[in-house]
């Protein structure tokens, strides 16, 4: 972390000069003494107190509540800010109740808990309950996020006091001006990335999706990097990811992630005040399928430049991968499911079948393997993250255990969503209906316990027919896209 102290000076006030004086004529000192009246350093010290008072009252007011984003506003706060930071050598400077004006307003920057406990039952809903009281930057089909400083925070950027990693609501938050930060706050330079998972940060689908929103400013904001990043669960602090994520985003951003740790940091109420600081907490959230992609094609690119993929190919082969599991959800006749697809693509001219365990594969070696598929065959679960890995336009065909249909929720959806989020094909899932029995009725949610790591079974006719037909239908599209001349791009953006 690279961190300056906070600092302020007391500046000299100059006292004026009375070596020149020299007697003037009566009507001279007449109208001397008629302009020393009107503007006498008394008065002048007066009108500044005054001043004073009002800007401090008014100022505690607007940094608990959140300012519209008016230019007036704003230019106002900044004039105010200015005087403040300079001092004037005229016998009727207001230099010391400046100073006395400043420490108000560094005593006056407010702290909030990260973790807004009024907003328990509604979590992720609007402002969410990780910094309650600010609200994102939303363009239409573009990502949210808060960024510091901004015109929407009046100029100020973020401070963070607190990095407890079991209780976010013994965290903080508060915004301050870079001139007047709270007392003994330590700057830190360069940008800040802060990420809001409400989930985890370890699971490879919900870690993704929320660092995707930070690939999409990056792209927005002319390939800007971070120096840093600050992850959150609950407003707890984590130090780490997957290993598969944080390699895929050392690809995207071009160096290590740098997580804060805050290993350094002795006193549990330390502060920190990032110089620039962008701030997501709504996943992909409010983007459009077309930005998505977008993120997914940059995510891609720079993930098979890292493994030495080949961008573009050009073999003319039809992939059929089928990327298994071992243990919950895993299939419970491999063999007689293999031999099913391994029939199904002998049929079809240029098609290859290869069988992969995710488990048994290197970071490079899964991101090489979607490199060569052109059809993904898999039981739902995280190993199908990797989708977004293949071209687009290639296909996915799902796999559920009995049970979670009716049960799941929409979560079990997720891998659906990321089909199209990236530019794939859905193919459709198939559903067991034979299982493991439930003591209770159907729709019980106990069911779910059961049914969760429950194994899948399999159908000949039916993963045949299926398979046959996607199969023709890829070797169709890839035929149509070469005759088009259509070619994956050879560069990444952001190169």
């Amino acid at each position: 972390m690279t961190a300056l102290p906070s600092q302020h000076q007391n500046p000299n006030t100059t006292q004026p000069d009375m070596s020149h004086h020299h007697k003037q004529s009566p009507r001279a000192t007449a109208v001397a003494t008629s302009r020393y009246s009107l503007f006498s350093p008394k008065l002048s010290v007066y009108l500044c107190s005054i001043c004073v008072t009002l800007f401090v009252v008014f100022h505690i007011q607007i940094l608990q509540t959140p300012l519209p984003s008016s230019s007036n506003s704003l230019s106002f706060l900044h004039n105010w800010q200015e005087k403040l930071t300079t001092y004037d050598d005229s016998p009727s400077s207001c230099a010391p109740d400046l100073e006395s004006m400043g420490d108000k307003l560094r005593e006056s920057v407010t702290f909030l808990p990260l973790k807004d406990l009024r907003f328990a039952n509604a979590a992720l809903v609007g402002h969410t309950w990780f910094m309650s009281s600010l609200y994102d930057t939303h363009e239409e089909g573009e990502v949210q996020y808060q960024q510091f400083p901004s015109k929407s925070s009046d100029g100020r950027i973020l401070c963070i006091k607190g990095h407890d990693n079991h209780d976010g609501s013994w965290n903080y938050y508060a915004l301050a001006y870079p001139g007047f930060l709270p007392k003994n706050a330590t700057l830190v330079t360069g940008r800040t990335f802060v990420s809001y998972n409400h989930y985890d940060f370890g699971n490879i689908w919900h870690g993704l999706s929320s660092l995707v929103p930070f690939v999409a400013w990056h792209l927005k904001s002319q390939c800007a990097l971070p120096s840093r990043w600050i992850l959150y669960h609950w407003g707890e602090v984590r130090t780490g990811m997957s290993p598969w994520l944080n390699t895929l985003m050392e690809a995207t951003f071009g160096g290590p992630m740098n997580i804060e740790k805050f290993d350094d940091v002795g006193d549990d109420q330390t502060t920190y005040c990032y110089e620039e600081a962008v701030v997501m907490r709504h996943n992909e959230g409010g983007m459009s399928r077309e930005n998505r992609m977008g993120v997914y094609d940059l995510i891609r690119c720079k993930a098979r430049m890292m493994c030495g993929a080949e961008l573009d190919r050009t073999d003319g082969e039809i992939g059929l991968t089928l990327l298994m599991r071992t243990g919950p959800r895993s299939f419970r006749n491999e063999t007689a499911v293999v031999e099913i697809f391994e029939r199904e693509c002998k049929k079809v001219e240029s098609c290859r079948l290869r069988v992969a365990y995710s488990s048994n594969l290197t970071i490079c070696e899964q991101v090489k393997l979607m490199g060569l598929t052109d059809v993904l065959v898999s039981p739902h679960g995280a190993q199908l993250t990797n989708l977004f890995l293949m071209d687009r336009n290639s296909s996915v065909m799902e796999f559920y255990p009995k049970g979670w249909l009716k049960l799941a929720g929409v979560g079990q959806f997720v891998y659906k969503w990321i089909t199209s989020w990236s530019g794939m094909k859905y193919e459709g899932a198939w559903r067991d209906t034979d299982g493991e029995q439930c003591p209770y009725p159907d729709d019980d949610r106990r069911c779910m316990s059961i049914y969760k790591n429950g194994r899948i079974g399999y159908n000949s006719t039916y993963f045949a027919e299926w398979a046959s037909k996607v199969l023709n239908e890829v070797k169709l599209r890839k035929f149509e896209e070469a005759s088009k001349g259509n070619i994956n791009p050879t560069k990444c953006a952001c190169s």
